[in-house]
């Protein structure tokens, strides 16, 4: 007959029979008081580990499962069920279950040292799971010609890659312009834009540019915070780069002209820019900078204004320890390769080195824009500014 004692009298007792060797009494005991606290995920998982230590998994399975009843999201029940599958031989199973317990972990710092060595062995099961299942799926399309290469291959890698639960889906999140139809690809294949060859050649002249004018103290003021919000303006996360010249530019043209005084000093660089695509926005496009990230700098996870352009960077001075994320692919930058990429799906950059790294960064039109569509796009743009009376926002 069960005796209504408080839940945590109940798992008291049963945690003291479990460590005195007597898991058959702890069983009991967990089962008799469950009579009276069905709801208690702490005397479920109790009971599910004594069965465990009888031997009982399918017993400790059941028992597991009613703790998930209790708490869908306990981490402790999640991880137990994963391993009882992984001891059951459902290998595959206990793959998954790990995956679903490692999104609920905390951190590592926070457990004691037996669940920290099965939150490890989590991972490490899982981490196999995942490139078992990797693998199973390329190799069935292992016979498509390209692989890797062609524009097909990569999107049915990533489909593979969210397929197993390692890629999410990004979306574009233009903050100002959204145009219908257009794909959210988050770095660009390098074959679609042949006019980059011309700016990739044109790097070492780029760079002595860049040099010069970061030399000549009689300019190099104008190297102007890229960020620079007036008072009022809710900041959220560019509340510690605001007017700050850890991440600053040097604008060559802004606002859809030419900067005076700075395009003038930099010729090899706009003779190369010419080769380019750019948009032609009033006050908006083309823009084309400069963009310095001071050493220990993060830019913090944003999107750009409108999915219309996209934008290219050219790397001139990178330090070691820098790196740059758009949606699910992060790469390390290297001197005189270009990449094109969607700044409307979330992207962050950073330099945690101990010098400043240096990029050319200026937009091109989508290449999947009709040249109707631009022209309609770029009118609609300028008259929605026309009519608010509004300063465009200039930042790529």
């Amino acid at each position: 007959m069960s005796h209504p004692h408080s839940a945590t009298v109940h798992n008291a007792e049963a945690v003291a029979a479990m460590k005195a060797g007597q898991p058959i009494q702890a069983r009991a005991m967990a089962e008799e008081a469950l009579q009276d606290h069905p709801e208690d995920a702490s005397l479920w998982l109790n009971l599910a580990a004594a069965c465990r230590a009888l031997g009982d998994i399918d017993a400790s399975l059941g028992a597991v499962e009613g703790a998930l009843r209790a708490e869908p999201r306990s981490f402790l029940a999640l991880l137990m069920k994963a391993s009882l599958l992984e001891r059951r031989g459902d290998l595959r199973q206990a793959g998954i279950g790990y995956g679903i317990a490692l999104t609920q972990a905390p951190p590592p710092e926070l457990l004691d040292q037996p669940t920290r060595r099965a939150l490890e062995h989590a991972r490490a099961f899982h981490a196999d799971y995942v490139r078992g299942f990797r693998e199973r799926l390329l190799d069935e399309v292992s016979d498509a010609k390209g692989l890797g290469r062609t524009a097909e291959s990569r999107r049915i890698a990533t489909f593979v890659d969210h397929v197993i639960g390692q890629r999410r889906i990004f979306h574009q999140a233009p903050t100002a312009f959204y145009y219908p139809g257009l794909p959210s690809i988050e770095f660009y294949p390098r074959e679609d834009f042949p006019w980059l060859d011309a700016i990739e050649d044109a790097t070492n002249a780029v760079r002595r540019e860049l040099l010069e004018v970061m030399a000549d103290d009689s300019i190099a003021d104008r190297f102007t915070p890229y960020v620079s919000y007036p008072d009022g303006v809710p900041l959220d996360q560019w509340a510690e780069l605001n007017r700050s010249p850890r991440w600053s530019a040097f604008f060559l043209k802004d606002q859809g002209l030419p900067v005076a005084g700075n395009a003038e000093r930099c010729p090899a660089t706009m003779a190369a820019l010419a080769g380019a695509p750019q948009p032609q926005v009033v006050h908006r496009s083309p823009a084309a900078m400069f963009s310095q990230l001071k050493p220990r700098t993060r830019i913090p996870p944003h999107t750009g204004v409108s999915n219309t352009r996209l934008v290219v960077h050219l790397p001139l001075i990178i330090p070691s320890d820098c790196g740059f994320r758009v949606g699910n692919d992060s790469r390390p930058w290297h001197e005189g390769q270009a990449w094109v990429f969607d700044d409307t799906i979330e992207h962050e950059a950073w330099n945690l080195s101990d010098v400043p790294r240096t990029i050319l960064i200026f937009d091109i039109w989508s290449p999947f824009l009709s040249q109707v569509e631009r022209d309609l796009i770029s009118r609609v743009t300028a008259a929605a500014d026309s009519f608010n009376e509004a300063a465009p926002d200039s930042s790529l």
